[in-house]
This record gives C-alpha cells, sequence and structure tokens, in this order.
C-alpha cells in the first residue's frame, strides 16, 4: 500500500469513527429535549436553548474529525518526508 492510500484510507476510517459518537449524541439529546418538553411544555423554551447550546458542542466534534480527516488529505506534514523514505528504500 502506498502512502496517498494509507492516507485516504486514514481520513475515511477517521472520519467515519468520528461521526459515529456525535450522530449517538445528538440523538440522544434531541430524544431527552422532546422526552422533557412533553412532560413540561412550559418549559420548551429552555429546554430547547440548551438542546441547541449543547448540539452545537456535539456537533464540533465532527467538524475537528472532518478538519483532521482534511489535513491528512491536503496538507499532511510527513508527506515529503514519507515520499522521501519510499524513494530510499526503492534503491
Amino acid at each position: 500500500m502506498d502512502f496517498l492510500s494509507a492516507c485516504v484510507l486514514a481520513a475515511g476510517i477517521g472520519m467515519g469513527l468520528g461521526a459515529v459518537g456525535p450522530g449517538i449524541g445528538g440523538g440522544m439529546a434531541v430524544g431527552g429535549a422532546v422526552e422533557g418538553v412533553s412532560r413540561n411544555p412550559g418549559a420548551s423554551g429552555k429546554i430547547l436553548t440548551t438542546m441547541m447550546i449543547g448540539f452545537a458542542m456535539i456537533e464540533s466534534l465532527a467538524i475537528y474529525a472532518l478538519v483532521v480527516a482534511l489535513i491528512i488529505l491536503y496538507a499532511n506534514p510527513y508527506k515529503e518526508v514519507a515520499l522521501k523514505a519510499l524513494e530510499q528504500v526503492a534503491k
């Protein structure tokens, strides 16, 4: 497997794993908010505000995973080092 293939594979797996946690967390947050509003409709404003702030924090984790995946793909700091090592191995 060459270096580019390993980078693509790492970015894909990292983004997939980085999206699982926020997906589960977001579902649990919305489920809890819906349950809270159904029990106490008068507090829906506070519950929705708190849920939105929490949901933004949860989604920031997925955005961080995306940024790391894009760095691995397009701005990898070890690209030159890996290519030089591959040239030396090929000799």
